[in-house]
């Protein structure tokens, strides 16, 4: 019996007994919970591509229900990894709802025991309450029962295997991937950075799917999507331009977007264009802004997409250091064709730096193109390591060791050189991109890896990089060395002819006179450094135009070299070869297409057929040659030397252009015009880009752009050619300079075809003045202003100065140049001329003939000289009435000159002309005046209406109108001429 006490109002005791069944409450059966999904992001309603990734998830996985699957998303921070889960889970459960969508955050054993706990509670697993009890294993267990249905799980960001491979404080009963159980109902989805944990995880490559950033119309309509469309009114090629700067990578096209949608009108897609390539601080800046949150991310995660990648840094750097420092040594240079010779010391275990590399590729910072073991990474990825080498105050250091680096392994720009030059020239590019030097010796690197760029970018016809590279160079060791040591006399002797190339001739000779007086004091007259910048000095005078200070330099340079470096040496075939040009300069052929063909044959010998140096040579003995008349030698060189530099300089390089220019010199002499005009406006397009419009260079192209319009008939084309030649000349060169000469006779010749004789009278004037006094009374350019002087002075109808200047010409040219030479054989010509309009027919005609028998065996009988010799010879006879002959001659003469010339030439305009008039001589009129009405017409059109030619043509075809008794026809054709 037992005692019951109740409360106060019930006292006493009570007893009783119950021997019957009790019944408790009976359980009622519980409904199991339907499937669902605990991804904690909605789905995006602007989720953008991706649809071969998903396409690539649901092929591995389509066997759910038969086997067990597993695929891995690995790929670059940022790249789109995880929404593209995101975007497949909610397609799996819209597809087929009784599907289980389970989503675990995997970055640390902590967050994954998380994700189990919340499997456990949305399925309701007993035992889920238990403190006791494994979570772990009760999730595994539940997932493995096929009872409760089909199930996708997704392990985002699981980046560290260690987390799943090794046992941890937060599960002390094995490691977690015992736990991701292998049921044919189930299949795991993961995102990884790491591509190594990815596989490791799968346990299959052909399972791993490589998430690549996005291509460009994908990109588009992602940065679209997040601009207010209204208010952006950005152009396509601006947005086009900031997803290829931004490098197709989804984050940071996301990451811009947000910050231009914040900021609108203020910030417009070109404003942070222009922003982010100001500097690298800026875009550091802009990359590093987190003022946007993306629901669709785990907030845990860093959202701005260079921390996104810092955070990986820090990873790594815990896990392996020397990968950390391989990073941040391939962040100095080029973000691309890193090669192994530039990260590898030479003294590194080849182990060691696999198990370097093997982080950064499995974490895809860095790509490797295997066959040519070169490395590249994504330009932001760089941007993002200089940004933590900065954090952590490492960048200056690593960028001295940098420069460290590429100072050894840049190579001299010798030709042998050059691939290696070209393939690490980017490199050194990145390396020297700051300005800051910790020490001296960070500056003595600067200034040896900034004097080997210098002389390769020369040698590439990249001046102003070169300039530009040679002046850091010498300032850095004017600095540290001192203004008179033989290191920072090599940078002032490279600054000179880096100069020199530009057309800075000034400059240039400051800089070699200055070498040149520092050596002679410390190393003497005879060393090898000395006796470069007496060479040097000379070239600069022999591009300036004065000659004989040249000579006088280069013959004592030679003299010396080969005294002390021998005959062979390239130095001494250099000061041999520049001599040449001084020479042929100097109207001395013969000396110089000796001294020409000997350097040339030293240096095909010493270093070989295609050494650019060698083809210099080739270039200059064809000019020599062409300067002879020898046109067929001359093409030959000059083709030689076009071909192979186009071969292995390439077709835009100054030395290519000189060739391509100078073939269109011989090719000109042939009467080839057309395919002259076209050569001259390659050389010249090309120089204008590459020298820039005020490099004589460049201006020899357009003087002789406007010699070859001449040569065509195209007057006033080619006047404003060599108005623009000689205005620069004169401004660059000077008034004197032997180029600036050059224009002044060009003009000259030019406003003489079109009858503007006064003017053309004071050109060639002032051009043979200035000639006898620079090159002297005999020289070759000289006798052309003499002979140019004779032709205006016949063209205004002084008969006599004109002669006694076309047989001044003529006896200087014969004794100068030969009897036989293209030049000399012009001078016959046109004292055949003056002969003729003076009526002294018997001379005249020994002239012509003399210049046609010739011509005919030099030139050959369709070239445009040899064809003015027929009509000119033509036109003697005809005064002797001999006008079958002339009408053969005049036909002959008409024929070749539309073949070669084109019918509106002006010299087949003379053609046509003449054979009117000798037609007229034999009565045949009706031919006659449609020889005339031709002339006159074409004429008009091309000369106009005032110029001589036509007026002759005028008065030509009112005889033979007169002749046939329109008198009123040629009465009114004559009135229309005096007006």
């Amino acid at each position: 019996m037992s005692s019951i006490l109740f409360g106060s109002n019930n006292r006493g005791n009570q007893v009783g007994n119950n021997y019957g069944v009790i019944y408790l409450p009976q359980n009622q059966p519980k409904t199991p919970p339907q499937p669902c999904s605990t991804v904690p992001f909605q789905k995006d309603a602007m989720f953008v591509g991706r649809e071969a990734v998903i396409r690539a998830i649901k092929e591995r996985q389509r066997a759910t229900g038969q086997r067990h699957e597993r695929v891995a998303l690995v790929g670059l921070a940022g790249v789109g990894k995880t929404q593209t889960a995101i975007e497949y889970s909610h397609r799996v459960r819209e597809s087929t709802p009784h599907t289980w969508v389970f989503w675990i955050h995997a970055s640390n054993a902590a967050r994954f025991e998380q994700g189990y706990q919340e499997i456990a509670a949305v399925a309701e697993i007993p035992g889920r309450n238990d403190l006791k009890m494994n979570i772990f294993q009760l999730v595994y267990n539940w997932l493995r029962d096929a009872r409760n249905g089909q199930w996708l799980m997704v392990l985002d960001n699981a980046d560290e295997d260690g987390i799943f491979f090794r046992g941890n404080e937060c599960n002390e009963r094995g490691p977690l991937v015992s736990f991701l159980p292998e049921a044919e109902h189930g299949s795991i989805l993961i995102t990884s950075r790491n591509g190594r944990a990815a596989r490791n995880l799968v346990g299959s490559d052909s399972h791993v799917i490589e998430v690549r950033p996005m291509n460009e119309e994908e990109s588009l309509t992602l940065l679209r999507a997040r601009i207010p469309a209204t208010q952006s009114g950005e152009s396509e090629v601006d947005e086009k331009a900031l997803v290829q700067t931004l490098e197709y990578i989804p984050l940071a096209i996301t990451q811009a977007a947000a910050y231009i949608a914040n900021r609108l009108p203020l910030i417009t897609v070109s404003t942070y264009l222009r922003l982010f390539h100001e500097s690298e601080s800026k875009r550091t800046r802009l990359l590093r802004n987190e003022d946007s949150t993306d629901l669709r991310r785990d907030l845990s995660i860093r959202y701005a997409v260079i921390t996104t990648w810092q955070v990986t840094f820090d990873q790594i750097r815990q896990e392996q250091p020397a990968a950390t420092d391989l990073l941040a040594l391939m962040s100095m240079f080029d973000r691309q064709g890193i090669p192994e010779e530039l990260v590898r010391d030479s003294n590194q275990d080849e182990l060691d730096f696999h198990d370097a590399l093997a982080p950064l590729l499995s974490y895809s910072l860095i790509r490797m193109e295997i066959n040519e073991r070169l490395f590249g990474m994504h330009h932001l990825v760089q941007l993002s390591v200089r940004a933590w080498l900065e954090i952590h105050q490492q960048l200056h250091g690593w960028r001295a060791k940098s420069r460290g680096i590429m100072a050894r392994v840049f190579p001299g720009g010798d030709y042998k050189n050059w691939t290696q030059c070209r393939a690490l020239l980017a490199h050194a590019k990145s390396v020297l991109s700051s300005i800051y030097d910790i020490d001296d010796e960070s500056r003595l690197n600067t200034a040896i890896l900034s004097s080997k760029c210098g002389l390769f970018l020369d040698l590439q016809g990249s001046y102003e990089e070169a300039e530009a590279m040679h002046r850091r160079a010498l300032e850095a060791r004017e600095k540290v060395l001192g203004c008179e040591h033989q290191s920072t006399l090599i940078s002032v002797t490279n600054l000179g002819n880096v100069l020199s190339n530009q057309g800075k001739y000034e400059g240039a000779e400051a800089m070699h006179r200055r070498a040149l007086k520092t050596q002679e004091k410390t190393l003497g007259y005879e060393h090898p450094s000395t006796l470069i910048s007496v060479g040097s000095l000379g070239t600069v005078f022999y591009s300036q135009g004065k000659h004989e200070e040249a000579g006088a330099m280069l013959r004592r340079a030679l003299k010396t070299q080969k005294k002390v470096l021998g005959c062979e040496h390239p130095y001494t075939l250099t000061s041999l070869n520049n001599l040449g040009n001084v020479l042929s300069s100097q109207g001395k052929y013969k000396e110089a297409e000796a001294m020409h063909r000997q350097a040339l044959d030293r240096r095909e010998k010493v270093l070989g057929r295609d050494h650019p140096d060698t083809l210099i040579s080739v270039n200059n003995l064809g000019g020599v040659l062409f300067s002879q008349g020898k046109y067929q030698e001359a093409e030959a060189m000059h083709r030689r030397a076009l071909e192979v530099r186009e071969k292995v300089l390439g077709r835009e390089r100054p030395d290519t252009l000189t060739s391509v220019d100078n073939l269109g010199n011989v090719l000109s002499r042939q009467g080839k015009y057309e395919e002259v005009e076209a050569m001259r406006r390659q050389a010249l397009d090309g120089r204008e880009k590459v020298l820039g419009r005020e490099h004589p260079d460049t201006l020899t192209s357009v003087n002789n752009l406007g010699g070859v319009l001449f040569s065509q008939g195209k007057y006033q084309e080619a006047e404003a050619m060599h108005r623009r030649a000689l205005e620069v000349r004169e401004k660059v060169l000077g008034r004197e300079h032997p180029d600036t000469l050059t224009s002044v006779s060009s003009l000259g010749a030019v406003l003489s075809r079109q009858g503007k004789y006064e003017e053309a009278k004071a050109m060639h004037r002032r051009a043979l003045k200035a000639r006898e006094k620079v090159l002297g009374r005999e020289h070759p350019d000289t006798l052309t202003s003499v002979d140019n002087l004779g032709g205006v002075l016949s063209g205004q109808g002084k008969y006599e100065e004109a002669e006694a200047m076309r047989r001044q010409a003529l006896d200087g040219r014969e004794k100068v140049l030969g009897r036989e030479h293209p030049d000399t054989l012009t001078s016959v010509n046109n004292l055949g001329g003056v002969l003729f309009s003076q009526g002294k027919y018997q001379e005249a005609e020994a002239m012509h003939r003399r210049a046609l028998e010739v011509r005919e065996k030099v030139l050959g009988r369709e070239r445009p000289d040899t064809l003015t010799s027929v009509d000119n010879l033509g036109n003697v006879l005809s005064r002797q009435g001999k006008y079958e002959e002339v009408e053969a001659m005049r036909r002959q003469a008409l024929d070749g000159r539309e073949k070669v010339l084109g019918r509106e030439h002006p010299d087949t305009l003379t053609s046509v002309n003449n054979l009117g008039g000798v037609l007229f001589s034999q009565g045949k009129y009706q031919e006659a005046e449609a020889m005339h009405r031709r002339a006159l017409e074409v004429r008009e059109k091309v000369l106009g209406r005032e110029h001589p030619d036509t007026l002759t043509s005028v008065d030509n075809l009112g005889a033979v109108l007169s002749g046939q008794g329109k008198y009123e026809e040629a009465e009114e054709l004559n009135q229309q001429a005096l007006e």
